[in-house]
């Protein structure tokens, strides 16, 4: 069934209805908010897996204190936010608190560094749980896109950039 982007779309086999009713500039521009998340996701469990790695091999405590507004509260929510308000994030488990590990102080005492080498694990794999679950999203929205392409494959130019096409003489 082809609709204009206000209407409801008939769900079909594969196609997740919290999605379907999206007009088609708003599932784009979820998917685009999908894997920028992605990516800031993917960034943090590298910084998360840098320090632990940092931890692990330090015998002094090593000196993070220039890296520290990487993982401010604000950098670390506000993704997740603009995620929440496009489809509910009842599937999206929640983020460890990224701000609060960082900006913790590590000491030479060994057992404070194996707590706090504990803990950065344990938020390490709350990120990849909660990046699984944007992968999770994303390939739905990607599946929505393609079928309403395939319903209307016009729709696929939108987003194109449109450039004047150079016309020539016929002698040229």
């Amino acid at each position: 069934m082809t609709t204009t982007t206000g209407e409801a779309r008939a769900v079909g086999v594969g196609r997740d209805p919290l999605l379907v009713g999206l007009s088609l500039a708003s599932l784009r521009g979820y998917r685009c908010e999908l894997g920028q998340e992605e990516s800031r996701v993917s960034y943090w469990r590298r910084i998360l897996q840098g320090r632990l790695d940092m931890l692990r091999a330090a015998d002094a405590a090593p000196d993070v204190d220039n890296l520290g507004p990487m993982l401010a509260s604000e950098r670390v929510s506000r993704g997740r936010t603009a995620l929440i308000e496009v489809v509910p994030a009842d599937d999206i488990p929640p983020l460890p608190n990224l701000g609060e590990l960082w900006e913790r102080t590590v000491t030479t005492e060994p057992a404070e560094r194996e707590e706090l080498v504990a803990e950065l694990v344990e938020a390490e794999v709350k990120l990849s749980s909660y990046r699984s679950a944007l992968h999770a999203r994303l390939s739905a929205a990607t599946a929505e896109l393609i079928a309403r392409y395939r319903e209307e494959p016009s729709r696929c130019l939108d987003v194109l950039p449109v450039q004047p096409i150079a016309r020539r003489s016929v002698g040229s």
